[in-house]
């Protein structure tokens, strides 16, 4: 049974979640403080956090970045702002997702359904044997889909399931320029809303990865007005 950390200072709301995720099936921990958050974290093992970015201690924004450190599992983030900054500040920072308060508790559990899903695909792919390999080499960048590994000149680069899904996508396509709508469709598995940030604030944080030059990257690269492409 997957354990779910709900993160809001807001009891109601952390109260709220919890008893739909339960319903679902979710074991949930709560807490209504990031340094309580942050014990959670380093004692359990959780397999998704939500976070609310609005804390009275220490932000969801560096709660989010101290899991990645350490976690790949997948973290959604909770906001009562609307602004775009925010909201790729986040992703850019590592989380999958991102819900904007007021919201229905059963997209939330939708949501979370959505990314364990992707994840636990991710852990079953990267434990399976090498037998017949899927992988590419594109100057000094491996990835291996069987694997779910990659390597730049060498060494392994530690990527989320939503980066690897992302990068592997394009390299699957190689030579053809893919949008943001069909990046965000294939990948995150939805249908895409114009304004959507998530493609670009992944795009950011894999290029950051991979030690990519943001006026010139090697790999993904940026073509303006219709999309990315891995040539």
């Amino acid at each position: 049974m997957e354990k779910i950390l709900v993160v809001d200072d807001e009891k109601e709301i952390a109260d709220l979640l919890e008893v739909y995720l339960q319903n679902d099936g979710y074991t949930v921990r709560k807490a209504y403080c990031g340094s309580d958050a942050l014990k959670y974290i380093e004692t359990e093992e959780i397999d998704l956090a939500i976070l609310d970015v609005m804390l009275s201690d220490i932000d969801g924004f560096r709660i989010c970045q101290k899991i990645r450190e350490k976690y790949f599992y997948p973290v959604i983030m909770l906001t009562a702002k609307v602004e775009d900054n925010d909201k790729i500040l986040g992703l850019t920072l590592g989380a999958d997702d991102y819900i904007t308060k007021p919201f229905n508790p059963l997209e939330v559990v939708a949501r979370v359904r959505s990314q364990l899903r992707r994840y636990v695909k991710y852990n079953n792919a990267a434990a399976e044997p090498d037998t017949v390999s899927a992988e590419y080499e594109i100057r000094g960048l491996v990835i291996n889909k069987d694997a779910h590994k990659c390597f730049l000149y060498g060494e392994e680069i530690a990527l989320t399931p939503m980066e690897f899904s992302l990068l592997w996508y394009l390299c699957d396509n190689r030579g053809k320029v893919i949008s943001a709508e069909e990046l965000f469709e294939n990948v995150w598995g939805e249908k895409y809303i114009d304004n959507n940030n998530t493609v670009m604030a992944h795009i950011g944080r894999l290029r950051e990865k991979l030690k990519e030059p943001a006026k010139n990257p090697k790999f993904v690269k940026t073509v303006w007005g219709v999309g990315y492409i891995v040539e």
